[in-house]
């Protein structure tokens, strides 16, 4: 398939639920426990917050070039959430479990002034009392300069996307002629920061960068002393504007049998309950990979993240097709006139995750194998990974 042959199907910033359909307010309101659990006993545990939808990346696979060209409209300022309303909505989160923030875009630090945002959510509590896991997923393209202002705002930790070690091969992905050699430095300056354990993520794509596993293999487990983490994540069917075909897509398994041929690999426990990422370490003790299987090997059992994109609409998976406007919750009167009570908002999240039966990955992994996605899905770009 060549990587122009991409079609436009339907801007899915606006897949909610019906116009003017507010999320539902249960009629009793009791104080959240931090204990809430989906329709398939799933806790409420992570929270991605994208906080842009642009980005200066225009990777074939998340924000390809034909479809947001100079002519594609972005989200007007207005329609974004302010820092204030973001930590709002995140505090009532928390209150009902989230334990982990992940800022997300399109490129999150394109959003000026992301670092007050940092502090912001930093000062926020668990239930327990104890500080958020607060993360950040990045390009990496300013990282190299944003670092220290980063975790000195209170960021803990980055992940960071990287597709291929060698240029003439990242330029090409990425396609704004982009060099390897400053995420490379991102990475580092992350490194000084002590933003770490940092976390570097590559989509494998047969017959575009498969070539290049094992040299990042290679890299990062020669660099860094263990600090970062290399993991390889299936080609996901998101969205409908990237032109999925399953043959494009790369089984973990295969992955790791070409790293294990080369660096001989172990496998080790998850580190916590919901981890998206099988992992694996060097058998010499030179670090660890991680492999993310959403394909081939649905994780959805114990899925606990909700998704909120930066104009305010919850998701409940990353394939999902319709949305929850929390955002009209906070700018919309209540029909009496008065504002909408931090105890309705947090009410109306409760009955929503209450009611999340999501298994999309799971429910495909039982059917025929599809030559592209179907329905109105969220892209990438939108809502993050």
């Amino acid at each position: 398939m060549s990587e122009r042959n991409i079609i436009a199907i339907v801007d899915q910033r606006s897949a909610t639920a019906p116009a003017n359909a507010l999320p539902r307010i249960p009629d009793t309101l009791p104080a959240p426990t931090g204990l809430l659990s989906d329709a398939l006993g799933r806790p409420l545990r992570d929270l991605r917050i994208s906080v842009t939808d642009r980005c200066n990346f225009r990777c074939s696979y998340c924000m390809p070039k034909e479809i947001f060209d100079k002519h594609h409209q972005f989200l007007p300022q207005s329609a974004l959430l302010s820092f204030e309303e973001i930590l709002r909505l995140a505090r009532l989160f928390v209150a009902q479990g989230v334990q982990k923030i992940r800022l997300t875009g399109g490129e999150p630090l394109l959003r000026k002034h992301l670092e007050r945002l940092i502090e912001m959510l930093a000062a926020l509590r668990t239930q327990d009392g104890a500080p958020l896991d607060l993360t950040l997923t990045t390009n990496g393209s300013v990282l190299a300069r944003k670092a220290a202002a980063l975790k000195a705002a209170g960021l803990q930790r980055v992940t960071v996307s990287l597709d291929a070690m060698d240029d003439a091969v990242f330029r090409r992905m990425n396609d704004v002629d982009f060099p390897v050699a400053d995420v490379l430095a991102g990475i580092d300056a992350a490194v000084a920061a002590g933003l770490g354990p940092i976390k570097v993520n590559m989509v494998v794509k047969r017959g575009t960068n498969a070539q290049e596993i094992v040299p990042m293999a290679r890299h990062f487990r020669d660099h860094h002393g263990g600090q970062v983490v290399l993991r390889f994540i299936e080609y996901m069917d998101v969205g409908a504007t990237n032109g999925w075909r399953m043959d494009d897509v790369m089984p973990s398994a295969e992955v790791r049998r070409l790293i294990d041929a080369v660096f001989p690999l172990a496998p080790l426990d998850a580190s916590q309950v919901g981890e998206t990422a099988e992992r694996w370490r060097y058998r010499d003790g030179r670090g660890e990979v991680g492999f993310i299987s959403s394909v081939t090997q649905a994780f959805c059992g114990d899925c606990n993240r909700a998704r909120l994109s930066t104009e305010g609409q919850l998701y409940l998976c990353l394939f999902a097709e319709q949305g929850h406007d929390l955002r009209s919750l906070l700018r919309q009167p209540h029909p009496s006139g008065r504002t909408y009570t931090d105890a309705e908002i947090t009410g109306a999240i409760g009955a929503i995750w209450q009611d999340r039966g999501d298994r999309y990955s799971q429910l495909r992994a039982s059917q025929p194998p599809s030559t592209g996605p179907s329905g109105r899905r969220i892209e990438m770009s939108y809502i993050g990974g």
